[in-house]
């Protein structure tokens, strides 16, 4: 009896391991290619995942599966996160075991060991948000330099994409009185602002993507609750001629496109936990899937791509610049 059960236990040692072994071979990847995924030639791509860090629960492992295969059949860059990276108090110290349980576990993939360029959510600010840049001296991957940064990217034919990752919840107005926020309100908001201004004035990049926390429209939970973060930055964004702004905050797939407005608004939040979306009069998609945008710039054309867990492109966007 103790032989054959050291013989199944050797067994399932065996199959697991086979199984670990093969499942990121070609082949695995051939076979669960994303439906209908647009790859531009001569584009540079990258994903961008937002309220995603539960430890693994809800779809975030699906999520991040998909993740490594997107990141393999795109030929990505890099990462891009809309904030709340721990819920639901951010992480204490950049020893906090949620490093180990909510990201590098589960975002183990081959594919995804490409930069990571995070931006900070409110959750964020209920922890320790200092650790999470002091994260990007121990991680290769996770590239953090600050709450606000900028990256610039060199195209094909030499043309300049210019991403802004910013810093949005110093800057809502919601949050002045808010104890749990209170840490975000002891960023020097105006500076921010000044900061990004002169960024986008003095660039000469063809695109210009921002990346942030909070969105300016929404179709979902905070539906018309919106104003007082649109009222400082639309009129930077619009004035500065951006032509994307993604957010998070939201835990489903958006685009927006207000009447009388040249920003396309997109969130990018359903990395775990979901949360019911509607139809406004502003909305061209929104559906609560668990899923990432995938974002394709070339020369003449930036495509967003919305990608569920599931592995099909539920929508696809072209924005066209002769």
């Amino acid at each position: 009896m103790r032989l054959i059960n050291f013989l199944l236990v050797i067994a399932c040692i065996s199959t697991s391991v086979s199984h670990a072994t093969s499942v990121h071979d070609q082949a695995y990847y051939q076979a669960h290619q994303i439906h209908g995924l647009s790859v531009p030639e001569e584009s540079l791509n990258f994903l961008v995942i937002g309220d995603w860090g539960r430890n693994g629960h809800y779809q975030q492992k699906t999520v991040a599966d998909m993740m490594d295969v997107a990141m393999w059949q795109l030929d990505a860059e890099f990462i891009a996160t809309t904030g709340d990276n721990f819920y639901s108090n951010g992480v204490a110290s950049v020893d906090d075991p949620y490093w180990k349980s909510s990201f590098e576990d589960i975002y183990h993939g081959p594919h995804l060991f490409e930069n990571w360029y995070p931006t900070l959510g409110n959750h964020d600010y209920r922890g320790n948000w200092q650790a999470q840049i002091e994260y990007s001296n121990l991680s290769r991957r996770w590239e953090f330099p600050n709450n606000y940064y900028a990256k610039n990217f060199v195209l094909a034919d030499q043309e300049e994409l210019l991403i802004l990752f910013i810093d949005t919840s110093p800057l809502n107005p919601g949050y002045k009185n808010v104890a749990k926020y209170a840490e975000s309100q002891k960023q020097d908001g105006a500076k921010q602002l000044a900061w990004i201004e002169q960024k986008l004035q003095s660039s000469n990049a063809k695109w210009k993507i921002i990346v942030g926390h909070h969105p300016l429209y929404t179709s979902g939970k905070r539906y018309g609750k919106t104003a007082d973060i649109r009222g400082v930055l639309e009129p930077i964004f619009e004035k500065n001629k951006v032509d994307a702004y993604f957010a998070g905050h939201e835990h489903d797939l958006q685009h927006n496109q207000p009447k009388g407005t040249t920003v396309q608004h997109f969130v990018s939040g359903a990395g775990s936990e979901l949360r019911k979306v509607a139809q406004r009069s502003f909305t061209r998609f929104a559906e609560a899937t668990a899923g990432i945008a995938s974002v394709s710039v070339s020369s003449n054309e930036l495509l967003v791509q919305f990608i569920s867990g599931a592995n099909k492109v539920l929508y696809q966007y072209s924005i066209h610049k002769d």
